[in-house]
């Protein structure tokens, strides 16, 4: 009796041996590369000057000889003591697989003398955990194997330890005795398991009603309408049931080794037993290889029929493994893709009703996991075939919707996780409202039932019925991991031959508590049963396979939009990792961040093209609908109603807008790509996509209309809008951080912006040109305008300048740009005035006497001729008249702009403005001109003007001496005047309302430089406009006694400034105007430049 308990004992102990599997596993697997790899082997076994050494010993392993050999073993003798130290790890790894290999033949041992029962149906947890004890030893047992350098190591660190101690390590000889052994591991473990063959042959034959089942055809499957919820709408709410809970989501690929592996350790049952052969030819059948550990894989059907090659009278198994091999090459990939195509409808389903109706999870969670776990095996069976199949069936293994079926195997558990509490109310209330009962009732029936399993049970009767469900609502953590391990030893007490309580005779018990086991797990370990059905972990070793099938994902339209399964895929990575190999989580851990990085980079790429491209295209159809292209139609319209033919016959006919919109094919599907908003925001247009939209070409100076630019803009904008539509993101914040910045000179990385362009362009392009004569400012259009010269322009400049392209410029650039554009302007005239202070300083002498003898007409005369520069004053006045008739059109654009976009501020600015009393001071009104001019309004005193002019006051001149010479400027421009008559360009044309000289600039320049130049001195503005008109009109009226017809050609269209002079002051009126030119002389000259234009255009 002692011994029989004893025996129980370790039987009930094997979860412990269970869990201990991996760590030599994952040791030697570790181990394994590190060998193979040059750069990772130990430096020992690639050093030359022990070569001949290890050598030497690798031949003799196992033997050890030190006496006679010590010229091969001298430069080992040198490095003993490093050898021990480093190869340690290494050697004592090897230990462990040995010491493993012991505690499993005993307890194997113990298992065959106990005459345990297994069945996968009944005791679930015993049978399943025997079996993948078997596997796990049989798998390390063939990765020792394969490690090249296993004896190397072995014997030189024995080597190293007997030349140290003067003895072999204590564990050698058994261990270099297991290394020879297991040349050929599976040969060696079919002699070893021949007294385990009636254990092993029973848990795997209980597998004949779990196998065949799960490894049904995808017709099969959609015949059955398996997984789906909605094919019987009346048993919708009833809860999945099976007699088998725990098998229905058992892994496939964990049932093949058992299968394969175990027939192959047991294969004399094969020859016995029906049920058994088919079994392992169904298996044989369904794959290639089997997956020996991460991306170690085993080829099943060669080395089954090399071992079965060398025994007699196994003939016919080795046919039968033939044709399997033959069926598996022929038919098993076309197989497993028509079950990956039925399960992404049946997952699609399936999460679709699932995100509706999350209720169901409760009820249903038995689908989902089946659901998960089926997809599982069909994605591992690709992604370990894929390398390891005859390339004339490639085409099987290429599976290019894989994406998809990642991607609602990805919702399914985003489903259980988000709904988590749903599940644990429906299965706390199942625990304890039916399981509990149930569970009760078949323990009071029990015909026998000792003490300690009675106590057993009642605990769990006991457990399951305390849970309520305000232990949920209360947020309380649920553990029944005592309660499962309780039925693991349960199942070890009632599984053995001589128990009181036999589980064999009472399947309803075993069936009834693995469903109560289930149903535990639903509550306290999701999170764990996802990992279990659903770990797609493999990939982080399969990693040129992963991003394979990532590219294969983007470049399939339909496929894009799944491509976020992959980022997910990798957060899988770390649970292949353990707790007692903690080295590999750091890398490993690098390694998800690695991929996902990479991967949720090329989505943000692919979707910034998909984006621009689709920008691209709206901004191609909102330029059709320019108004520049609708003279064509028009004049097609025209000449056919006409009966005129024109163009080649042979011309195509343009089409018209909106022909884009006529369905061409139903086949085309839009590619959509997944992406959380803010990678997508990271990857969005940068401020380049805008400034490269201006197609600003700095060697032919050629620009965007800002009117089409605009257009451009707002076509991207609206396409960028209808992005927060499908995808959470913040596009204001896009608008914010992209065309903000472009109201600056530069952008946050330093390159010029769409303001600074522009700027430029309007300043060094257009003005420019206007300066050499090609281009004149017609007050009447409002617009400068190009003028007939022998060199044509490559631009229209009224396209550029009309009160349209820069109200689209105003909206582009924003008041700060438009400031920008003021300042820059502002600059250039601030750079005309110095130069015409240094002129007026070069004749300060003459121009002093000339101020006060405007009365003395030969004096005035004499002194005229002594000035120098005459020209060049006008000049420079006329360039600053066009510059601030620019800023004029420029401010006009910003008030109607912002008067559309801010009606109430604006007015409630231009009424500050207009009510500030004259007596106000200097300062608080000059802040109030800023606030206005910065409105778009205009201004008595232009406050940007006053503050560029501020900035030219010398350290060297005194604020006397600048007020004597700003005056000078006046008396010198106004004593000029006159010379304008005997230019030929000086006409006055009535139809631009203006000279083609632009000379009609010089009002606005005259009244804005007076009044900016006599605020910084703060002189009277008005008296020395007064004195202006004085010696102007004192000048002109000198003209009016000349009889040379050269010099008066053009005296009355000259005539005309001061009225326009007056006009644009708000300093002066027509009454003192009138004081100083008699208005009949105005007058007149209007008359005869209307008439004069009457007659030329006759």
């Amino acid at each position: 009796m002692h011994f029989f308990f004893s025996r129980r004992t370790s039987l009930y102990c094997l979860p412990l041996h269970i869990s201990a599997v991996t760590i030599p596993a994952l040791c030697l697997f570790i181990l394994s590369p590190a060998c193979g790899d040059p750069k990772a082997k130990p430096s020992y076994l690639i050093d030359k000057n022990l070569e001949s050494a290890v050598k030497f010993i690798v031949r003799k392993f196992p033997a050890v000889e030190t006496r006679n050999n010590n010229q091969q073993l001298a430069q080992l003798q040198k490095e003993k003591s490093e050898i021990l130290k480093n190869l340690a790890l290494y050697y004592f790894t090897f230990v462990d697989v040995m010491e493993f290999k012991d505690h499993v033949c005993e307890l194997l041992n113990t298992i065959d003398v106990c005459q345990v029962f297994f069945d996968i149906t009944v005791n679930f947890d015993l049978t399943k955990n025997y079996l993948d004890l078997i596997i796990t030893y049989t798998t390390l047992m063939i990765l020792l194997s394969r490690i090249e350098e296993r004896k190397a190591i072995i014997g030189l660190y024995n080597y190293a330890h007997e030349m140290t101690h003067g003895a072999s390590d204590r564990e050698y000889p058994r261990l270099g005795q297991m290394i020879v052994d297991y040349e050929n591991p599976l040969k060696k473990m079919m002699e070893e398991f021949v007294p385990h063959s009636k254990s092993l042959s029973d848990a795997l034959i209980s597998l004949q009603m779990v196998y065949p089942r799960r490894n049904l055809s995808a017709d099969q499957w959609r015949n059955a309408q398996l997984l789906s919820l909605i094919s019987a709408p009346s048993t919708m709410l009833n809860p999945a049931q099976s007699d088998t809970m725990p098998c229905e989501y058992l892994s496939l690929d964990a049932m093949e080794k058992w299968i394969i592996f175990g027939f192959i350790l047991c294969h004399g049952i094969l020859n016995t037993d029906a049920t058994a052969l088919n079994l392992w030819k169904l298996a044989l059948q369904s794959s290639s290889c089997l997956s020996l550990f991460r991306d170690e894989v085993f080829h099943i059907h060669k080395a089954a029929e090399d071992l079965f090659v060398n025994i007699r009278g196994y003939n016919k198994r080795i046919n039968d493994i033939r044709e399997c091999k033959e069926a598996a090459v022929s038919h098993a990939g076309s197989m497993h893709r028509e079950r990956r195509k039925f399960l992404r409808s049946a997952l699609k389903e399936l999460a679709t009703v699932l995100s509706d109706q999350p209720g169901l999870l409760g009820p249903k969670a038995l689908f989902v996991f089946m659901a998960l776990s089926f997809a599982r095996d069909e994605i591992i069976w690709l992604l370990r075939h894929a390398d390891n199949m005859p390339k004339k069936s490639a085409d099987d293994f290429i599976d290019k919707h894989i994406a998809e079926l990642i991607f609602y195997m990805e919702e399914l558990r985003a489903h259980v996780r988000k709904y988590g509490p749903v599940m644990q109310r429906y299965y706390v209330q199942y625990l304890s409202g039916f399981d509990a009962v149930v569970l009760n009732e078949l323990v009071q029936n029990l015909s026998v039932c000792p003490e300690d399993e009675s106590i057993i049970m009642s605990s769990f009767v006991n457990t399951m019925t305390s849970l309520s469900v305000k232990q949920v609502e209360d947020g309380e953590v649920f553990d029944f991991r005592g309660m499962r391990l309780d039925w693991f030893r349960l199942q070890a007490y009632t599984s053995v031959s001589k128990a009181s309580l036999s589980l064999a005779d009472h399947r309803e018990l075993g069936k009834m508590m693995n469903t109560i086991i289930f149903h535990t797990k639903m509550v306290d370990s999701l999170v764990e049963m996802l990992v279990e059905t659903s770990d797609l972990s493999i990939f982080c070793f399969y990693s040129r396979a992963f991003e394979k099938m990532f590219q294969q994902c983007l470049e399939l339209p339909s496929q894009s939009r799944y491509s976020i399964a992959f980022p997910l895929l990798c957060t899988h990575f770390m649970s292949c990792t353990h707790e007692l190999c903690p080295e590999e989580r750091h890398h490993i851990g690098d390694r998800s961040l690695s991929l996902c990085n990479m991967f949720l980079d090329e989505m943000a790429k692919q979707a910034r093209n998909l984006i621009t491209d689709i920008c691209t295209e709206q901004c191609t159809l909102s330029d059709q609908l320019l108004p520049k292209h609708c003279a064509k139609t028009i004049s097609q319209a025209v000449n056919k109603k006409s009966k005129k033919q024109t163009g080649k016959k042979g011309e195509p006919e343009r089409e018209k807008p909106g022909v884009e919109s006529m369905r061409k094919n139903r086949l085309v599907v839009t590619k959509i790509v997944y992406i959380s908003g803010e990678i997508l925001f990271l990857s969005l247009p940068t401020p380049r996509s805008i400034v490269g939209m201006t197609m600003y070409n700095q060697a032919t100076q050629e620009i965007a209309k800002p009117s089409e630019l605009l257009t451009s803009v707002r076509a991207y904008m609206t396409v960028l809008q209808s992005i927060e539509n499908y995808v959470q993101i913040d596009i204001t914040r896009v608008f914010n951080n992209v065309l903000l910045q472009q109201t600056q000179h530069l952008d946050s990385h330093g390159e010029p912006t769409i303001t600074s362009l522009y700027t430029n362009w309007y300043l060094e392009t257009l003005l420019r040109q206007v300066s050499n004569g090609h281009i004149a400012y017609f007050p009447a259009m409002k617009a400068f305008v190009n003028l007939p010269t022998e060199n044509e322009l490559t631009f229209n400049a009224e396209e550029y300048s009309d009160i349209s392209e820069m109200r689209s410029l105003s909206e582009l650039l924003g008041p700060y740009g438009m400031k920008f554009l003021s300042e820059s302007l502002m600059w250039h005239i601030s750079s005309q005035v110095a130069e015409l202070k240094k002129l007026v300083v070069e004749n300060v002498d003459v121009l002093t006497q000339m101020r006060t003898s405007f009365d003395k007409p030969d004096q005035m005369a004499a002194l005229f001729k002594r000035l120098s520069s005459v020209d060049s004053v006008l000049k420079r006045m006329t360039i600053i008249g066009v510059i601030l008739s620019f800023r004029s059109l420029a401010q006009e654009a910003l008030r109607d702009v912002l008067s559309y976009h801010i009606p109430f501020l604006v007015s409630s600015i231009e009424d500050f403005k207009d009510h500030i009393p004259r007596e106000t001071d200097m300062k608080v009104a000059m802040n109030v001109y800023e606030l206005s001019s910065a409105a778009g309004l205009p201004c008595e005193i232009d406050p940007a003007l006053v503050v560029a002019l501020s900035s030219q006051k010398s350290e060297n001149i005194s604020p006397e001496e600048e007020y004597k010479i700003a005056c000078l400027l006046m008396v010198f421009v106004a004593v000029s005047l006159p010379t304008l008559a005997s230019n030929v360009m000086s006409q006055y044309s009535p139809a631009i309302e203006g000279h083609c000289n632009n000379i009609h600039c010089l009002a606005k320049a005259i009244n804005q430089i007076a009044a900016a130049l006599f605020t910084i001195h703060k002189g009277s503005i008005e008296d020395r406009l007064k004195e202006f008109l004085a010696l102007a009109s004192s000048s002109l009226l000198k003209i009016g006694q000349e009889t040379d017809k050269t010099t008066t050609r053009n005296r009355e269209s000259v005539y005309l400034l001061l009225d326009m002079i007056v006009q644009e002051s708000p300093f002066l009126t027509m009454d003192l105007l009138e004081s100083c030119f008699p208005y009949v002389l105005l007058r007149n000259a209007y008359h005869a430049v209307y008439k004069q234009s009457v007659t030329s255009s006759a």
